[in-house]
């Protein structure tokens, strides 16, 4: 478990399917076996600028996600490095048996990229939404399951899955992110939680997007005099067991953030951690078992409490209750 320091980081707004296509791109320029497949995606990506540099390593299926993940994972068992970048909410369902069985149980080195995950097309509602593939993918055997802070992280990460000879599911956002980092310059690891704070009152563990709420949540907390660790789990499958225990024998209290269902994801894994390793309260912060409104991410975040004011108030009251 590495141990970042911040300052502010906030501002450079830059979008994290950006910056995955960047230096896919760079990386793809030196590595003919890296090859990119969309689902009539590419826009959606950021993937259009790849697809003009390098026409030879791009694959167009078109809308067909189970094709999209079957015909990856052919091209990874002929030794190729597939990334596939298809819209979260039809990558983690319509070819969820495909991602099961040609990718997670055929140990194919499929890299899937689901993209304007979580609640991103905030304004066309449930079928358009992803709550729920956290769940369904760190319940398949085989299958890791990542998600990145901000624009840096995404860069790192991709760099590192490039190495990694495993079936990875890696959602991300669709709207620009503030910066988690200062920079780049911290050490990834995939399956190692990231202490993007140490403190000894209460942890927040955070994924994604929402590393940034619970960094701003732990400064609101400081002013209140309450010292707030935070942890950045980008990886929830292999999870950073020993950090969980350590936050949770250190701090006492635990709070987890997720742009997912209150069911099965960031929030359900640490929680099993907990409750069997060191049990103590664990508050878990996500979207209720309901279809979630419709509307734009902030305010999506908003009315169902992924906000800076309501972490605040829910770490006030877990620490004055002792």
């Amino acid at each position: 478990m590495s141990i970042v320091a911040l300052k502010s980081a906030k501002g450079n707004k830059i979008a994290n399917r950006q910056a995955i296509s960047e230096v896919l791109l760079d990386l793809a320029k030196e590595n003919k076996d890296i090859l990119v497949l969309t689902s009539d995606s590419r826009g959606s990506a950021s993937l259009v600028n790849f697809g003009k540099e390098l026409p030879e390593q791009i694959v167009e299926v078109g809308i067909a996600e189970q094709n999209l993940v079957g015909i990856a994972s052919g091209l990874a068992a002929s030794g190729k490095k597939p990334f596939v970048a298809s819209p979260a909410c039809f990558l983690s369902m319509r070819s969820i048996e495909q991602i099961k069985v040609d990718v997670a149980y055929s140990n194919t080195n499929v890299k899937l990229i689901g993209i304007s995950g979580g609640v991103s097309y905030g304004a066309l509602g449930m079928s358009h939404h992803s709550l729920q593939d956290l769940a369904v993918t760190r319940a398949i055997p085989g299958l890791d399951v990542m998600m990145p802070a901000d624009r840096h992280e995404a860069k790192k990460m991709i760099e590192a899955l490039v190495e990694y000879d495993r079936p990875v599911y890696l959602r991300i956002g669709r709207n620009p992110v503030e910066d988690s980092y200062v920079s780049e310059d911290y050490d990834f690891q995939i399956g190692k939680a990231v202490t993007m704070k140490e403190g000894t009152d209460i942890t927040i563990i955070a994924t994604g997007e929402t590393v940034r709420i619970a960094l701003d949540s732990a400064e609101a907390l400081q002013i209140e005099g309450i010292d707030c660790r935070v942890i950045n789990m980008h990886t929830i499958k292999p999870l950073d067991k020993e950090a969980i225990l350590k936050a949770a024998e250190e701090t006492g209290r635990i709070i987890t953030i997720e742009e997912h269902s209150i069911y099965g994801g960031l929030g359900s894994a640490v929680a099993e951690v907990v409750s069997q390793g060191h049990p103590v309260p664990v508050k878990i912060i996500g979207l209720p078992d309901e279809p979630a409104i419709a509307g734009k991410t902030a305010e999506v975040f908003e009315y169902y409490g992924l906000s800076v004011d309501n972490v605040k108030k829910v770490a006030i009251q877990m620490v004055n209750k002792g």
